[in-house]
């Protein structure tokens, strides 16, 4: 069914749920999983180096965000799965999307996260701009929902 499933992951309890749901589906249907986390660049952090550049911030984030695919990737991987991590920059539904095309993805997964009626105005809704615009099928994990 699916041969390559592309999993949004920064290590957040949403994004273990979109781990956890994306490598059962990957083990049933023995696909390839690239692993990917993007760093977003928020309009606080961009006004903040601007004012002051810092090349040592986005390092340290970039290390953190690494760190953090390493360890989901072990995961992945003691689970038996073939998988390949990347790390994006930019929006995120552009970016997931951009990966999905590029990697051939079948199925996107990510987590679900709730927001109040502004935050989610503000700063949108990832699965909502990618149910928009994603290449391929997509799942959104909702942890707790219907799972035994």
């Amino acid at each position: 069914m699916y041969q390559t499933i592309l999993l949004a992951y920064d290590g957040s309890h949403q994004g273990r749920e979109a781990l956890d749901q994306g490598a059962e589906l990957a083990s049933l249907c023995q696909a390839r999983v690239y692993l990917l986390a993007v760093v977003a660049h928020e309009l606080g952090v961009a006004l903040a180096e601007a004012a002051a550049p810092s090349e040592y911030l986005p390092e340290r984030e970039c290390q953190e965000v690494r760190r953090i695919l390493a360890k989901g990737a072990e995961g992945l991987r003691r689970a038996g799965l073939s998988v390949e991590t990347r790390i994006s920059k930019g929006n995120p539904a552009e970016e997931i999307g951009r990966m999905a095309l590029e990697v051939g993805a079948d199925l996107i997964v990510v987590g679900h996260r709730e927001q109040t009626a502004l935050a989610r105005w503000w700063r949108g809704s990832v699965g909502a701009s990618l149910l928009a615009h994603a290449p391929c099928s997509l799942l959104v994990a909702v942890a707790g929902k219907g799972r035994a």
